[in-house]
């Protein structure tokens, strides 16, 4: 196709048939080598190339000298800062300052401002809005209410805070001096330099020919109003009527200005071109409900790319990175061909979340008796990235197991070590002046292992090559002292601005490219992504300490002027297109709204054109979520074969106490638990949970009495022993923690936190149920927890069928006490121990139902199934220990319905007919081929169901 550069390419052919003697200055270097390509099909025969050169590369030239990076520049700048300053800011704190304070500085020579005026009445407007005394006493107080936090900070902050502003024309000043005695420069210093000098330009000996150029800035603009006049340079506008006529257009800004100029004015053409209106694109704008949408939906419009078309007369336009990726993964199979000009920002890719991971981790460290431990949940970070599972997959799997399983909330380094040299290298606490070496020696390891990954390999290059040269300034900057917290905001704030240029042909195959890439190209299709006001045209604003007013009368660039750059860049696009197609989303985004581009609605109210607009919609569901209801198929009742009791007596498992709590809850959840067998995620948990309480309080009360069993050699307990007993609390719980945390018999179990308060806790609720026995001694104990085997086989009939259904229960104690069989259940909650009747217990539609009366009463019908010559009375308790402080302290269950009499449970087999009974119904039911896995209709029950993800609710 026929586009500018081609066309400005053939008229210098003809103007110039000696092209070694002309050089061509354009705005980047992707315009030179589309012009170089151009002017390379033009020609017939074997010539010399003009030079082609970007103005950035000319200005450096004539200055005899290139920009010193930005790092060391505010390094620098610090220096001079505390030189002027009497109680400066530490460098870490300056940095954010020094960038905009050096942008500033920039802008002030890209434009040629006298600096001492600009910053001389810059603090003249801050000594004004600090002073209150023009003010009455009731203005004061109001702009007080508004101003607390400056009030608060005294007179001396406000001293500091003016200081400030009047330093900045001396340390302008300073700066330049010190720069020109350590040959330091930004490129706004260089090009001023240029400038100020241009009468003393010897004449170049080639035609100078500027191509393209949009805005220039002051220095730009006066260099080449000089080589215009003075040497007789030519200028090749790349511009539309449409804009350029019209004082509403925001695009012509620059141009109107230039066309008024006594130099620059007479450059223009006679007539402008009109490609806009007289040649329209196709325009059709797509908008979609969500960014990531937009990718799906360019690689749509891709289909229709013939494959015998030019695929680099077709660009995409990427206002922001983050859609790369998904663009490239989603195009069409037959676009071989890809050119990539915008760098991927490299705090994007894993390798960099990795060596974040590497610095959080120095954030987190505990030392503990010369022992250094790291936090679990960095460690876990670490641990799941590729980088360390590569070649010690089952040292990874282990010992993130091993976290989990021992709750560990500090991992420690000798652990970690044991997973090789690269895993001895990673975990090390470090002070700040080893982390250069620590960093580099860890990018060195990295590219040994991702030798095969290019991609990964490549970020990796760039992130060292950027480490490498911030390593060289610190060492230069050797009276600057800085600290962890620092290192890790200046190495976010470097690395964010790192990007991964991509290597291909930049002259064939499809185009990518940024929005400002894509100057002075013209495509015969163009697709535009992010659409949305606020990323076409970006929303960001200047970071400045110079204020609007004083920027705008100084000549400075404001947000018009950026506006008006990315309208051009945006209308530039249509002047030989064939085709447009315009992407937004509406979903917000990152603080953005998805509001359409101001550029759409221009084109719509403005243009003489039909513009299609299209709504991309994606299917979603309104309704509420169906019921999940699982039948009982021949497979799925088969599962409920390993609660049988076979021909040999025995089962693979049996039913808890709380599985039948579970389902009366709800039967899809039993599904999903007890026959599915989904577990719940576990997690490190730094707080110690109810359940987790409970766990160590039965725990440790096992092991207080196992223990006094396994001393005395009996199992009645007098009085007089509880004086002994107390003094075994404490190692009591201290075995139930390590069992608990499954840590081996000589860990040390000293803590800390959390769970040092819980340890003290449990002493007392322990003593004081030590307490309650003794006041109830003596007593035997017949069992501890898991010492007896306590199982019944429930015998139930369904659909011709009979079953013999196996019960297991775990009883936390049973002791006989003055001639009763007491089942004791511990509790760390308040449980109720009343319920209305045996029938409420198997009520799935009573609230109240208490599971907790359920449980003991299944306790009761286990124990008399495994004694069944048992004739003394089966007591069920339930220890509260929240309740065990009271002095009317009951633990006994109670039948009570309404305001009528209370009635204790003093004997199990009073009530074993009626809730065994109330069991086989429930058993039958649960094995009746009839009745599915179906959701509860008490959605108050799924709020804390770990299965509420999986049916919707």
């Amino acid at each position: 196709m026929q586009g500018f550069l081609k066309d400005t390419a053939e008229d210098l052919l003809v103007k110039y048939p000696d092209l070694k003697e002309v050089t061509v200055i354009l705005p980047n270097r992707r315009a030179g080598l589309f012009f170089t390509k151009y002017l390379g099909q033009l020609i017939s025969q074997p010539m010399w190339m003009p030079a082609v050169r970007t103005i950035e590369d000319l200005f450096y030239d004539l200055a005899g000298q290139r920009p010193t990076d930005q790092l060391s520049l505010i390094f620098e700048l610090y220096k001079i800062y505390k030189e002027l300053q009497p109680d400066p800011e530490p460098f870490d704190r300056f940095y954010y300052w020094g960038e905009m304070i050096l942008k500033d500085f920039n802008d002030i020579d890209q434009f040629l401002v006298d600096h001492r005026k600009l910053y001389s009445l810059l603090s003249d407007i801050k000594s004004i809005e600090s002073d209150l005394s023009f003010l009455t006493n009731s203005q004061v107080e109001l702009i007080k209410q508004f101003w607390k936090s400056f009030e608060r900070e005294g007179r001396g902050h406000q001293d500091k805070f003016l200081r400030f502003w009047q330093l900045l024309t001396s340390l302008y000043d300073r700066f330049q001096e010190e720069l020109n005695v350590l040959g330091y420069a930004y490129s706004g210093k260089l090009y001023r330099k240029v400038a100020e000098q241009l009468d003393k330009l010897e004449r170049p000996s080639k035609q100078f020919v500027f191509v393209g150029f949009n805005a220039f800035t002051g220095t730009e603009e006066k260099l080449v109003k000089h080589f215009t006049a003075k040497f007789g340079a030519k200028i090749y506008w790349d511009l539309d009527a449409y804009y350029t006529k019209s004082p509403q257009q925001e695009a012509g800004l620059f141009f109107r200005d230039y066309q008024k100029d006594k130099i620059l004015g007479p450059t223009f053409p006679k007539e402008l071109p009109e490609n806009i209106s007289t040649k329209p694109a196709k325009i059709k704008v797509y908008v979609t409900p969500l960014k990531v949408n937009q990718a799906n939906l360019i690689g749509t419009i891709l289909d229709e790319v013939l494959p015998g078309e030019h695929l680099e007369e077709t660009v995409v336009i990427l206002p922001e990175e983050q859609l790369l990726f998904p663009v490239m993964h989603q195009l069409p199979s037959h676009i071989d061909r890809v050119n990539v000009t915008m760098g991927y920002p490299v705090r994007n890719a894993p390798v960099y979340a990795f060596l974040e991971s590497l610095l959080d981790l120095q954030r987190y460290v505990k030392v503990e008796n010369s022992k250094v431990y790291f936090y679990h949940q960095v460690v876990k970070d670490l641990l799941s990235s590729t980088y360390l599972k590569i070649g010690n997959e089952v040292f990874v799997k282990q010992f993130l197991e091993r976290i989990q399983k021992q709750n560990q909330i500090y991992i420690s380094q000798e652990d970690l070590a044991a997973g090789g040299a690269f895993y001895a290298l990673v975990f090390q606490r470090l002070v700040p002046e080893q982390l250069f070496d620590y960093l580099e020696s860890l990018m060195i390891s990295l590219a040994n292992q991702l030798k095969e990954d290019t991609l990964q390999g490549s970020y990796l290059y760039q992130c060292h090559k950027q480490l490498v040269r911030l390593k060289e300034i610190f060492q230069s900057q050797t009276e600057i002292d800085f600290n962890l917290e620092f290192f890790i905001r200046l190495f976010r704030q470097i690395f964010k601005e790192v990007r991964l240029p991509f290597e291909g042909e930049p002259l064939a195959g499809l185009q990518v490219m940024g929005v400002l890439e894509s100057r002075n190209l013209d495509f015969k299709r163009v697709i535009i992504a992010n659409m949305n006001e606020g990323s076409f045209p970006p929303s960001s604003a200047l970071n400045s300490l110079v204020p609007f007013n004083l920027r705008r009368a100084f000549g400075l660039p404001v947000q018009e002027q950026n506006d008006a750059i990315y309208a051009y860049t945006f209308y530039r696009l249509l002047h030989r297109a064939e085709e447009v197609h315009m992407v937004y989303a509406t979903a917000a985004d990152q603080g953005k709204v998805g509001e359409k581009s101001r550029y759409i609605q221009q084109m719509m109210a403005e243009m003489p054109i039909e513009i299609e607009e299209e709504v991309v919609f994606v299917p979603v569901d309104l309704q509420q979520p169906k019921e999940i209801s699982i039948a009982k198929t021949p497979a799925i009742s088969a599962l409920l074969e390993k609660y049988v009791v076979q021909e040999d007596g025995k089962s693979l498992t049996a039913f808890s106490p709380s599985a039948f709590s579970v389902w009366l809850d709800c039967k899809l959840k039993f599904y999903f638990q007890y026959l599915a067998n989904i577990k719940e995620k576990e997690k490190v948990e730094e707080e110690v949970s109810a359940s987790v309480f409970g766990n160590l309080a039965h725990y440790s009360l096992e092991f207080l009495y196992k223990g006094f069993m396994e001393r005395k050699q009996r199992r009645v307990v007098e009085k007089g022993d509880f004086d002994q007993l107390s003094k075994y609390i404490f190692p009591s719980i201290e075995k139930a923690i390590r069992d608990f945390y499954h840590l081996e018999v000589g860990a040390d179990t000293k803590l800390t936190g959390q769970m040092a308060i819980v340890r003290d806790v449990l002493q007392k609720y322990i003593t004081a149920l030590l307490d309650l026995d003794k006041a109830g001694a003596p007593f035997e104990l017949v069992s501890l927890e898991k010492d007896v085997r306590y199982q019944a086989e429930v015998p139930v009939e369904v659909s011709g069928r009979k079953y013999e259904i196996a019960i297991r229960g775990i009883i936390d104690r049973v002791d006989k006490q003055d001639g009763v069989v007491r089942l004791i259940d511990y509790k760390s909650g308040k449980d109720q121990k009343d319920f209305p009747s045996v029938t409420s217990l198997f009520d799935r539609d009573d609230p109240k139902r208490n599971k907790a009366a359920m449980q003991t009463l299944i306790y009761g019908m286990l124990y008399q199934e495994k004694f069944p010559e048992n004739s003394l009375p089966l007591k069920p308790a339930i220890y509260n220990l929240k309740e065990i402080f009271s002095n009317d302290f009951n633990p006994y269950l109670q039948l009570k319905e309404g305001r009528g009499k209370v009635e204790e449970i003093d004997d199990y087999r009073n009530y074993q007919e009626e809730f065994e009974q109330g069991l086989k119904g429930l058993l039958q039911e649960i094995f009746d081929d009839e009745v599915p896995f179906g959701q509860t209709e008490d959605w108050e029950k799924c709020k804390y169901c770990p299965y509420n993800k999986i049916c919707g609710r």
